[in-house]
């Protein structure tokens, strides 16, 4: 018996070549992507300019959707994170975050996973804190944009406007499947959404940063730093051990002569480890004449007690101490608190219930 194959794992050529094993002439691969990009089909048989013969041969040898949603959380109906289980059964988490004309220009930004777990074991984050299991498919990637528009279209004429990967895993550690993914996000004759609004976030996998300058790709690029000296970082972002500092903001500054694209530095706030006004300036020696913006972010409270959020007005002070010193900087909005909508906490959640 030959294994379902999913639509969303095939770039037009692989589907073509599909359609045509079956005895289908290439248009039809045009009009299903059509259905599946652009009016958001949820199924086969809503694809009515396609005969219901061919209709009925999808249906039994392709898939739509490569994961079905198992759980979800609304926060004031500006932030939905749900949980999804895939073919095999794990399950992975995404994020929708609405933000309103009010806050400036309305905004659907989707934040989506790469793997399951991650296995660069970040002792504050409850992904690390779960082990790597697997890596996404493109397609696994891709369907956790699609349901969130689809969700959107169920509203009105919203549409999402930016995607960024920084959800469960480590996106650079799964290249190819990232590269596939914002491939066909980016196409026009797919889901057609410029690379600009697209953020590829990474704890600093120096040989994949210096691959991904030479791909000519034109998504932003967002550093986890959250830690300006090697010793403090070893503890933070574990990875920093193969890759310290020195190299990563080499291959920083590789990626923005590369590409002209300002590259963003995340640093999460824990009291009593990072948040002094001493590493404040610390990070703004480190960060010194380099084309960037700081994002300060007031960490999200896991499982692990050593790393809580600091005072609001601790953040406040940092920031003041980096703007001080020529740093431009940010504190992020915090959104969905309410309901755990850190980085793999709803997963957390769901693992300990069927324990």
């Amino acid at each position: 018996m030959n294994a379902i194959k999913y639509i969303t794992d095939m770039n037009p050529l692989s589907l073509r070549e599909e359609l045509s094993a079956i005895g289908e002439p290439p248009f039809r691969a045009k009009q299903i992507l059509h259905w599946i990009y652009q009016k958001l089909a949820a199924s086969f048989d809503e694809m009515s300019d396609l005969p219901l013969s061919l209709r009925s041969v999808l249906n039994d040898k392709f898939r739509l959707c490569t994961l079905s949603p198992c759980g979800e959380m609304t926060s004031y109906g500006d932030t939905i994170k749900t949980l999804f289980k895939l073919s095999d059964g794990k399950t992975i988490e995404a994020t929708l975050m609405h933000y309103s004309q009010a806050a400036g220009k309305e905004r659907n930004t989707v934040c989506v996973s790469t793997q399951v777990g991650c296995a660069v074991g970040c002792p504050f984050c409850a992904t690390g804190q779960q082990g790597f299991e697997r890596n996404l498919t493109g397609g696994e990637i891709l369907d956790q944009v699609l349901y969130f528009a689809r969700y959107i279209k169920g509203f009105g004429d919203g549409k999402i406007t930016n995607i960024v990967f920084m959800g469960m895993g480590e996106p650079l550690a799964n290249y190819e499947s990232l590269l596939e993914a914002i491939e066909s996000l980016n196409s026009a004759d797919m889901f057609g959404l410029s690379a600009r609004n697209m953020t590829i976030s990474t704890a600093g996998l120096v040989p994949w940063i210096n691959r991904l300058s030479g791909e000519k790709l034109q998504v932003g690029l967002a550093i986890s730093l959250h830690a300006a000296d090697d010793v403090l970082r070893n503890r933070l972002v574990p990875v920093n051990k193969k890759y310290p500092l020195e190299e990563l903001m080499a291959a920083c500054r590789n990626y923005f002569d590369a590409t002209g694209r300002r590259i963003t530095f995340e640093y999460a706030l824990f009291t009593g480890v990072n948040d002094s006004p001493a590493h404040a300036r610390l990070l703004a020696h480190l960060l010194h004449g380099f084309n960037c913006h700081v994002n300060l972010i007031p960490s999200n409270n896991t499982a692990n007690s050593d790393y809580r959020a600091p005072a609001a007005e601790v953040v406040k002070t940092f920031k003041q101490e980096l703007e001080k010193l020529g740093i431009n900087a940010t504190i992020r909005q915090s959104r969905g608190q309410d309901i755990s909508a850190g980085c793999g906490q709803l997963r957390s959640r769901f693992m300990a219930d069927k324990k």
